[in-house]
């Protein structure tokens, strides 16, 4: 058989919470034009002049109020999972090492697959954890592997998986993780739905995302059992002044603040907890909810290393081994 590796790709993370390593990350990652698709000279002066002199210093603050021994709370996950992933595979008598690795940020795909491939490795199963297709996302982390083997002489085996948002243990894993929370802590009036936004534009040049998150937002209420009007769908983590995904997470949050709801938010997108949802959705939403008259808030956390989530993460390399 040939050797074989498999690679968890997410998105990346600063090296340490500080302005300097969130201003290097983020040079990285909104300078790719799949994230960014604004001509690139004017972006460039957008970027240098007035996102990177003013961003990192703010970002850096946000990061080192969720900041883990071992590093940012995705890549800790990240971690985690690759070995709870192996440990799975080896339990069904799969001898295949798992490796954590990211778009942008160390560890980079590029420099593991290169170090893997120094040591023999000739078949790579790549799964990106972002279970929602974007070319933001997905797409970019295809990018980076392709611009590696472009210069590569002996190209290894791939096979890439692009998306697995309506795969039934991962909708499974979403409803039962809900039920637990419920178990705990009662329900609320509002289940949100909370992705990741991308901008309008993109969409309507046809990136399949946000047909796929409404598609894994139905598949869940309609797991859960919940009637229209216990639920919605939202997008957050918008950026710059050009129109994203609607409704707005924090618009739609300041409407049922205001009508006195009480509020548990989920956010699908997101395969492991991060600065998005540890500190965007559950401090700062949370804040702005309550401010705005909400009865209650609270944030059910991402799959991260849920057994039933790390298993379907087995199925799905399966079928490539």
């Amino acid at each position: 058989m040939k050797k074989t590796a498999i690679l968890l790709v997410n998105l990346g993370t600063p090296d340490a919470p500080t302005p300097d390593a969130v201003r290097r990350y983020l040079r990285e990652f909104l300078s790719d034009t799949r994230v960014i698709e604004i001509p690139k000279v004017i972006w460039q002066v957008i970027l240098n002049c007035f996102v990177l002199t003013t961003r990192p210093k703010r970002v850096a603050h946000a990061y080192q109020s969720v900041w883990m021994d071992g590093g940012s709370p995705l890549l800790v996950i990240l971690k985690n999972q690759a070995k709870d992933l192996q440990d799975i595979l080896a339990q069904q008598g799969i001898d295949i090492p798992v490796y954590p690795a990211t778009t942008y940020g160390n560890p980079s795909a590029k420099s593991v697959m290169t170090d893997l491939m120094s040591q023999g490795v000739e078949s790579f199963i790549v799964l990106p954890l972002f279970p929602q297709y974007s070319a933001t996302s997905t797409a970019a982390a295809f990018d980076k592997i392709a611009k590696l083997l472009l210069n590569t002489r002996n190209v290894p085996e791939l096979n890439f998986i692009k998306d697995y948002h309506d795969h039934p243990d991962y909708i499974e894993a979403l409803a039962q993780s809900v039920e637990r929370y419920w178990a705990e802590h009662g329900r609320a009036d509002k289940l949100l739905m909370s992705f990741h936004g991308i901008p309008k534009p993109y969409a309507d040049k046809g990136d399949p995302y946000p047909e796929q998150c409404r598609t894994t937002a139905v598949l869940l209420a309609d797991r859960l059992g919940l009637p229209m009007d216990a639920w919605a769908i939202s997008f957050q983590s918008r950026f710059g002044a050009q129109e994203w995904l609607k409704p707005y997470t924090d618009e739609l949050l300041g409407e049922w603040g205001a009508a006195r709801f009480s509020v548990q938010v989920i956010s699908p997108a997101f395969s492991a907890d991060c600065l998005e949802t540890l500190e965007e959705l559950a401090v700062e939403n949370r804040d702005n909810f309550l401010e705005a008259g909400g009865r209650a808030y609270d944030y059910i956390p991402a799959l991260n290393t849920d057994e039933l989530h790390i298993q379907m993460m087995a199925e799905l390399v399966q079928q490539y081994i």
